[in-house]
């Protein structure tokens, strides 16, 4: 009795790692993550291509608040202040990534996948995904809608999409 591990969506969406491999190849750029949110599944994603090592250094999934500033070295007051799901800290993990992991360009993710743990201020499906390079960060806000595992591969793709561009 056998399956087909790989549906037509994975294979369909293979192009969007491919897309991000030849860009980083191409511009002999290195990148590392900072995953909170997601878990690790954009590392799992662009480590399905064959020879990411080319460019993909390494990820920490940084998911409690003492990874965040014990190995990416977010500050606790950024923390204490704005809270782990923040623009602020999405920020400081992309670039202690990119400076401790070494890496031209890092990119990393904080938010609430659900079901729990959201308020008002702050719903679930609240993600924040920063990129960081050497002459600067950008951070983007987004809010996802469904179930847990749904809002982190929502996180994932979208992270892929900028990644790519």
């Amino acid at each position: 009795m056998g399956f087909n591990v790989y549906n037509s969506n994975i294979l369909n969406n293979m192009r969007l790692e491919k897309k991000v491999f030849g860009k980083f190849t191409r511009g002999r750029k290195t990148l590392s993550l900072a995953e909170s949110c997601t878990g690790g599944l954009i590392a799992e994603r662009l480590t399905n291509v064959a020879g990411s090592s080319a460019y993909f250094l390494s990820d920490v999934i940084a998911y409690d608040n003492a990874a965040k500033t014990g190995i990416l070295g977010v500050p606790k007051a950024i923390i204490k202040k704005y809270g782990a799901v923040s623009r602020q800290v999405a920020c400081a993990m992309a670039e202690g990534a990119r400076k401790i992991l070494k890496a031209d360009v890092a990119l990393s993710t904080t938010g609430i996948a659900g079901p729990g743990g959201g308020s008002q201020a702050k719903p679930v499906g609240l993600v924040f995904i920063a990129v960081s390079t050497r002459q600067k960060t950008l951070v983007k806000k987004f809010l996802f809608k469904g179930t847990r595992l749904g809002i982190k591969k929502q996180a994932a793709e979208t992270a892929l999409k900028i990644l790519a561009k």
